[in-house]
Parts: structure tokens; C-alpha cells; sequence
């Protein structure tokens, strides 16, 4: 089938590699018309995946909406989730009614705290049955490297989840089938500022132990807090959940950690920017986790601590005490 992805970055060119090599046509759209010409031309995306030698001949490029997304069975979304509100609006009359979409991003939307399920089909004006979530412990430069890996896709409507798990699958990827958007949601962004965390204190020199308790404290952090919203708290222990933390806080591949590294090193959220070429997710994700904390009544000290270090440059020493302010914990 024909299959559009939206944002020629790493991972939607990842995705659109899997989704070729399953045996389907793909035009990717972006607006950078270098990557398009070198997707057409060169069988390459040399700017944002270099790792990657030759794509399939069935990937092509486009920086025409309209062209990308008519006749396509599955639209798969890959764009900055704090432009995508923005991004989508021009695609609201373009993407035809059938079609389904899949959205690949990881993130609260900060002006509202937002998932991103929700932004797409506010912007769309997408009916819920036709919204598919992708999410999983997926370090693009791996998956597009065609190394062994799997993902969770979930959907509301489990007839489009099953379209685009049949889409995707390979003999190196394989797709696992949910009904549980908002678990995965909240997995795909939550986990990125424990990510931050682990990072920062990697970059501090210490060690396993402080690692793991980064980990499992921010796991059961964003297990109450998807809970609280009306996730199943099952998906926080599976691929998506403990599965993406473990390949996002142990990885350098991962922005986030190599962000929080950084900090831990020294650098301001300004150095650190610069040093990653961009912001990474979990930074404007960690107010807008805190926010949720206080609206749905539960406590976040993890993503506190960290909007502290972004926010007022406290050290990861400072952090790691902040995270254990409120004294002794029960378990």
C-alpha cells in the first residue's frame, strides 16, 4: 500500500525504511528540499540518518502536502511534537477520510500538557478509531541498522492497529498490539525526562546504583501519574514502558541521555542545546509533567528535581537531594 510519512528526521525515515522493506511504497515529506533531493537521487538521507547507505528504491520524497499524503492507506506522523499542532493544521484538508494515522511522536504538548494523541485529532479533526500510536524501546540508528527490535501499537480501534502492525512487520521488527493509547502515550513521553535524570548523573560520574534508582523511582513515577490519567498499568511494565526506559536511559544514541550527559558534565541548558543541535523532548516535557502531577494529584519529585536543574541550573548534587526532600518513602 501506499504509505506517507510526515518529517524526514531519523526516526520517521527509520520507519519508513522498516514500512519499505515490508513491502510497501512510501513518500516521506519534509520541507528541507537537500534531504528530498538526496532521498530521490541518492537512495540516502545523509543529513538526519547517515548511519544508512542505501534505502529502498520504494521510498521516495516530496516537499508537496498534497502529493505526500492522496492515495496514502497510512499516514505516519514524525514531526517535532511541540510543532505538530502547528505542522498538521495544513494537512487537516488534504489527508482523506479513510486514511489512517500513526503518530510516531513522544511528548507533552507544552502550552496545554497535552498528549499527542489528543493534539492529532484536534488538528486533524480525526475521529479517535482512526488514530494509531507507535511506541517502543526503538533507538532509530539500531532499528535502522535492521538489528532486532520490537514495538507496541496501540489504538482504540484494534482492526487499524492490526493494519499497521501488518505494515510494519519484518524479520527484524515486530510489532505488538495494544489497546492502551494513553499508557503508551504517557511511556513514550514521561520516560524521556527520567532520561534527562540518568543522564545528568552519568555525566556527574556516578554509577549503577544511582542509575538504577533513577530508573525504578521514575518508573513507578510515571506508572502513578498514566494511572491517575486512565492508562493500564500493565503497559508501564512492557515494551513500552520499562522496555523504552531501559534502551533510553542506558543508550548514548538516546538525545535525552546525551542532553542530560551533558549537563551532568557541566554545560547550561543553552550549551547543551547547542551541543545536540536542538532541544531534546524531555526538556519542555518535564514542566508539563509537573504540571500534570499537580492537576491529577500526584506527587512527581523526580520531574520536580528536574525542573529545577533546568530552570534554576542546580547541580545533579542538588538534584539528587531534591529528589529525596520530602524525607523517608514508603514503597
Amino acid at each position: 500500500m501506499k504509505i506517507a510519512v510526515l518529517g524526514a528526521g531519523a526516526w520517521g525515515t527509520t520507519v519508513g525504511q522498516v514500512m519499505a522493506d515490508a513491502g510497501n511504497d512510501i513518500v516521506m515529506w519534509g520541507i528541507e528540499p537537500v534531504i528530498i533531493d538526496d532521498i530521490n537521487h541518492n537512495h540516502r538521507n545523509t543529513k538526519r540518518l547517515p548511519s544508512v547507505e542505501q534505502l529502498p528504491a520504494s521510498m521516495t520524497a516530496t516537499t508537496d502536502r498534497k502529493q505526500a499524503v492522496t492515495g496514502a492507506e497510512i499516514v505516519v506522523i514524525a514531526i517535532a511534537a511541540q510543532a505538530a499542532r502547528e505542522a498538521l493544521a495544513a494537512f487537516r484538508e488534504l489527508i482523506e477520510p479513510q486514511t489512517i494515522v500513526v503518530s510516531l511522536m513522544k511528548g507533552l504538548e507544552r502550552s496545554t500538557g497535552k498528549r499527542m494523541d489528543e493534539v492529532v485529532c484536534e488538528a486533524l479533526g480525526l475521529d479517535v478509531d482512526r488514530f494509531v500510536a507507535l511506541s517502543g524501546p526503538n533507538l532509530s540508528k539500531e532499528v535502522a541498522a535492521r538489528e532486532p527490535s520490537a514495538t507496541v501499537i496501540a489504538s482504540a480501534n484494534q482492526e487499524a492497529a492490526m493494519k499497521v502492525a501488518q505494515a510494519c512487520v519484518t524479520p527484524y521488527f515486530h510489532p505488538f498490539v495494544s489497546h492502551d493509547v494513553i499508557g503508551l502515550e504517557y511511556c513514550g513521553s514521561l520516560k524521556n525526562v527520567v532520561a534527562l535524570a540518568v543522564g545528568m548523573a552519568r555525566g556527574a560520574g556516578f554509577g549503577e546504583n544511582t542509575a538504577a534508582m533513577l530508573e525504578t523511582r521514575g518508573l513507578a513515577e510515571l506508572t502513578a501519574l498514566g494511572e491517575a490519567a486512565g492508562a493500564d498499568p500493565r503497559t508501564f511494565s512492557g515494551l513500552a514502558g520499562v522496555g523504552d526506559l531501559i534502551a533510553t536511559c542506558g543508550s548514548p544514541l538516546s538525545r535525552n541521555y546525551t542532553f542530560g550527559a551533558n549537563l551532568g558534565r557541566g554545560m547550561n541548558v543553552a550549551q547543551a542545546t547547542q551541543a545536540s543541535n536542538g532541544v531534546a523532548e524531555g526538556v519542555p516535557t518535564t514542566a508539563a509533567v509537573v504540571a500534570l502531577g499537580k492537576r491529577l494529584g500526584v506527587e512527581t519529585p523526580l520531574a520536580c528535581a528536574m525542573a529545577k536543574v533546568l530552570d534554576e541550573g542546580i547541580s545533579c548534587e542538588q538534584m539528587l537531594a531534591e529528589l529525596f526532600a520530602t524525607g523517608i518513602t514508603v514503597e
